[in-house]
């Protein structure tokens, strides 16, 4: 009965390519360029700190992460089930794991502070050769394991995977800094989900209406059939019109103090401490800072936050005392 369900939902294929995905990616790949253009305005100044990492732009940026993961898990059906390509999957591994590569490099050299250790790339990455085991289970179980996935974090989590080793999972007690932080645990529940819906679509002859959708403009089937490519490329060309917007219209300087409290609060918002901790600790630490004459070359880079002995020691003293 197996091989039948197995013949059956391989004969419900789509006979062609599904433009419609194209497209799909190709959309996703718009909406993640507009949220990082938002982030450069704020890197260069035009917008309050925090702006691209809370409200509505927060629940935006999982929306486009769920949506690549979740394309992700969908494609891995098509291309795998009911048999898997291993050299094609093997190649396919190996180009997004070395771009992830390329972008922690980058940014360890760029942003050191924020440097990109486990983003989107490196989620799909993992995600795809976990998502293996997936592929001829019956959907349910991978919606049930998408569900676990998902309430786990919100349920547990422990200091053991705050080691940086471990950080990849996603259960640490506090949030590491980075500029693109999207760990196994939950994301990789909108990859399982991905997979379940492509099952599905599979056994009840969907994928021939789907393939049957107009995908809309040529541009944009073409920038989701090279979405790794767009993806790589989109944020320097971002980057660069956004300096010469700087350059024409430099953006006006920001009041230090209130800069300062701005990106303390948001950072420290962003590692699970409650509001009230927060807004003391900073106030502490700018005290401190301004006592010190710190807050200058904190501000202009000259020292680092991490590298500097006084900031680390009135940061642990601060700490202590706003609990």
């Amino acid at each position: 009965m197996t091989a039948d369900l197995e013949r059956s939902e391989t004969l419900a294929a789509a006979p062609r390519r599904i433009e419609a995905l194209d497209a799909a990616r190709g959309l996703a790949l718009i909406a993640m360029a507009t949220y990082h253009f938002t982030w450069d305005f704020e890197f260069f100044g035009y917008l309050e700190p925090g702006t691209a990492t809370h409200g509505w732009l927060k629940i935006y940026a999982r929306g486009i992460a769920s949506s690549f993961l979740f394309l992700a898990g969908f494609s891995l059906v098509l291309a795998h089930y009911p048999a898997i390509r291993v050299r094609s999957f093997a190649k396919r591994l190996a180009v997004i794991v070395a771009a992830a590569l390329a972008i922690t490099i980058a940014t360890a050299i760029a942003v050191p502070e924020g440097m990109i250790f486990f983003g989107i790339l490196h989620a799909i990455a993992a995600g795809s050769l976990i998502g293996l085991a997936f592929v001829r289970l019956p959907p349910l179980v991978t919606l049930a394991a998408a569900a676990a996935a998902i309430a786990l974090p919100n349920l547990y989590r422990s200091e053991i995977f705050d080691a940086p080793a471990l950080l990849f999972v996603g259960l640490s007690q506090h949030l590491p800094r980075s500029n693109d932080y999207v760990p196994l645990l939950p994301w990789i529940g909108a990859l399982l989900i991905g997979i379940a819906v492509a099952r599905l679509a599979l056994s009840r002859g969907w994928l021939t209406r789907l393939a049957q959708i107009p995908g809309g403009p040529g541009w944009l089937r073409l920038a989701g059939r090279h979405s790794l490519i767009v993806y790589l490329l989109h944020q320097p060309v971002l980057i660069a019109v956004v300096y010469v917007i700087s350059i024409i219209a430099p953006p006006q300087k920001p009041d230090p103090i209130q800069s300062y409290l701005a990106s303390c609060e948001n950072a420290c918002l962003a590692e699970g401490s409650p509001a009230a901790i927060c807004n003391r600790f900073c106030a502490c630490t700018l005290d401190r800072l301004q006592q010190q004459s710190l807050l200058a070359p904190l501000q202009s880079g000259a020292i680092l936050p991490d590298k500097d002995e006084r900031i680390v020691e009135l940061a642990r003293e601060c700490s202590a005392i706003s609990q």
